[in-house]
């Protein structure tokens, strides 16, 4: 398993100057694992003779099992941004499944996740304090994740096929940016809107409405990072005919209007990331 080549920011506010704080890797799991998880990240930062600053992520439609000491659990989708005080020096390791990919070892819907976490061994079993002291205990990175891998591949479920339709629109919704309503989505696919939205609430946790709604927002957020993009250019490309709504949009997700969010990111560390 080896560390993924760069990738875009999956949801990291602020995304420039990040390397001067804290260090992001994700690492790519085996074969089998794959059909579940998307990643393995680890975060680490030393800020010991910094101030300590708030990072900031946006919601993402995934389920992360998080391991940090006396916080570890298993977290579905949020939909509100995420703020995280960082201060002192510190590792973080996690698992992020594939957007319906837990669904097959929790077998009830993802949706009852918000705002609920899980404890590992609920789920997983074991002891949660155990596994944190298993992974977080390795000095090598490329030892958490083999440490992690030899864990939950015992542990994992049958092959569930609608993880896949999930996942392929998924991959629809973020390659196709003049997709903006549900409806459309569930022409593309041959699905009853109700049909899809029942299989977003059970294997998601989220609706399918709010996805499109994410995606095209967390792609403004990339483009305006760091950028001298022009709003109503942005607006438009992104699907927005009314300037005043992508403002509004952009607001209620990323907590910030984009004029101030460009303003912030020339400014302000990066967020915290998976």
């Amino acid at each position: 398993m080896q560390p993924e080549a760069r990738m875009p920011a999956l949801g990291i506010l602020n995304m420039a100057g990040l390397e001067q704080t804290y260090r992001l890797t994700r690492h790519i799991p085996s074969a089998e694992a794959g059909f579940f998880i998307r990643h393995y990240w680890i975060v680490s930062w030393d800020l010991e003779d910094r101030e300590p600053y708030p990072q900031h992520l946006i919601p993402n439609p995934c389920v992360n099992l998080v391991l940090e000491p006396g916080r570890s659990g298993i977290f579905g989708p949020a939909t509100d941004k995420f703020t995280y005080l960082v201060k002192g020096k510190g590792r973080v390791f996690g698992v992020k499944f594939r957007p319906g990919g837990f669904y097959p070892f929790l077998q009830q819907p993802v949706s009852g996740l918000s705002g609920c976490p899980l404890r590992i061994a609920d789920v997983l079993g074991g002891d949660d304090r155990e596994w944190e002291r298993a992974i977080l205990s390795e000095p090598e990175e490329a030892d958490m994740v083999r440490l992690a891998e030899e864990r939950l591949l015992p542990l994992l479920p049958a092959r569930d096929e609608t993880v896949l339709l999930i996942n392929r629109m998924m991959d629809r919704i973020q390659e196709d940016r003049t997709l903006t309503r549900v409806e459309e989505l569930s022409r593309q696919f041959g699905l009853h809107i109700r049909k899809l939205q029942r299989l977003f609430h059970q294997y998601v946790g989220v609706s399918p409405k709010w996805v499109i709604k994410l995606y095209r927002l967390q792609n403004a957020a990339e483009r305006l990072d760091g950028s001298e993009t022009q709003l109503l250019r942005l607006a438009g490309e992104l699907g927005y005919y009314d300037q005043s709504h992508f403002i509004r949009e952009f607001k209620a997700i990323i907590g910030q209007t984009p004029e101030e969010y460009v303003r912030s990111s020339a400014g302000q560390y990066g967020p915290r990331a998976n």
